[in-house]
Order: C-alpha cells, then structure tokens, then sequence
C-alpha cells in the first residue's frame, strides 16, 4: 500500500541536480558518514518507486563489509516488493535531525538478510543533504581555530585595511565573525570583495561576503564585540563542496571525540 507521503506534492531535488549541486555530497567516506548515522539512529526512509508517487516504508538495514552496497528493508506488501525488484531505482527520502537526505537506489535485488526480506543495493555516487533552514551550521571548534580576512575601506582614508575576524559558526551558506565594535564599518548589506577564509589543512578560500545582520556581544570580561552573520556571494561550486566536506570532517571529529568521553 502507498504510503500517506505520496498524497503530498512531490519534490525530488536529486532530479534538478544544476539547482540543488551545493548540496550534493560525492566524497565516498561523506555519503557513508550520512547513510551510517541513518542507520544508527534507525530512520525511516520513504522509498519512492521509479521517482513515482508510489512509494513504501524502510530503512537500512546494513552496510556491506565492503563498502560497496546498502541493505534495505523490504515491504511488508509482497506486491510492492515484486514491483520494487523490476524497478530501475529508488528514491530514498528522509530527515535526521532536520536535515533533508535523499539518494537514489539502483542495481536492486532481492536479498535476505537475518531471516527477513530485505533488497541489497549499490552504495549511491551522490547524496543530498539538505537542511529546512537551507544549510547545516557548524560552530566553530574551538576560538581562534577559524578566521576569515576581510578588507575593509576606511572612511575618510580611502584605502583598505586587513581585518582578522574571528568565524563563530559557518555553513554552506555563509558564516558569523566577531569584530571589533567601533573602527570598522560594519553594517547590514554592505558587501566585503576577496574575504579569505581561512580552512585548517586546506587553505585560504576567496569569496566575496555580504552582510546579513549584526547584534553587539558583552563578553564574560566585560568586553564587547560586534558579531556580524554574513552570507557568501557567488560562491563557486568548488568551493562550496570545499567548505561542506570541511564541516562535514570537523562533525566526524568532533562525534568521534564524543563517543571516547
């Protein structure tokens, strides 16, 4: 039987990849790092026949030793299995932590796994990660671990200056620094052309921010800074995916700290 997601309007942003390629994850140890922790927290996957409306309930199951395949539980309607084996593909859809995931499923077959029907499929080239507030936010490891250089033009002096700020949070979409609250012009809109972001082990990123907000931060000493959330602008795509796997590396590091605790 169809499960009730099928009567909503249907939006498979894999299908629209030149729309959606920010998001797309392609490294193999991200796909599995995502398509583990799915399988960890046991989240329910609509399985979408053919990209069609008609789709069944899963989740997975198993990862292969060899890293090559994914095992998915089966249907409990035999129909829906039967259709499933001569279908092209799977398209999986499901949401941890608010964060949309979604991958195709293909080369399926029938494949029993610990005395239940299950389909055994290849591990997908590409997954979407996709959160509902557009991207996922990663804070800052540790302070002073992530910087961004900004020029700014001094008022009255007309020339440049450096400033060293210091990334409080970052996403695929942008990131926060705190700054200085007065000497530097800092306001809602203004944009600063070849910032450099500063990504441990990988190197200067150049790109050009705007400024989407700003709110003063009283620190525990007394001090005060500005914290400014600014959005990257014409990002390219390269360095986009350079930022996500950034993000996605500290998450795994960080988890892997966690779990020793």
């Amino acid at each position: 039987m169809p499960d009730a997601t099928a009567t909503m309007p249907l939006k498979f942003e894999l299908l629209q990849a030149d729309d959606y390629s920010r998001y797309l994850l392609r490294e193999k140890t991200d796909i599995l790092f995502n398509l583990r922790a799915l399988m960890q927290r046991r989240a329910m996957l609509s399985a979408f026949i053919d990209a069609s409306a008609d789709s069944f309930l899963s989740a997975i199951l198993a990862i292969t030793a060899d890293e090559q395949h994914l095992i998915l539980d089966a249907a409990s309607d035999e129909a829906i299995n039967l259709r499933v084996e001569a279908a092209e593909k799977l398209i999986c859809v499901t949401q941890l932590d608010k964060i949309k995931i979604q991958f195709a499923a293909t080369d399926i077959e029938r494949f029993p796994h610990e005395g239940h029907q299950a389909f055994r499929i290849a591990l997908p080239e590409v997954l979407l990660r996709l959160q509902r507030r557009e991207y996922y936010r990663l804070t800052a490891p540790s302070p002073h671990n992530l910087s961004c250089r900004i020029p700014v033009l001094v008022d009255g002096e007309n020339k440049f200056v450096t400033v060293e700020a210091d990334v409080v949070d970052i996403s695929g979409g942008g990131l926060a620094v705190t700054v200085p609250p007065n000497g530097v012009p800092f306001e809602p809109d203004m944009e600063f052309a070849d910032c450099r972001l500063m990504l441990p082990e990988v190197g200067p990123i150049a790109t050009t921010l705007r400024v989407r907000n700003l709110f003063r931060i009283t620190n525990r000493d007394g001090s005060v800074v500005l914290r400014a959330g600014c959005e990257f602008m014409n990002l390219p795509a390269s360095m986009a995916s350079t930022i996500q796997r950034y993000i996605l590396r500290t998450e795994r590091e960080r988890n892997a700290r966690e779990r020793i605790r």
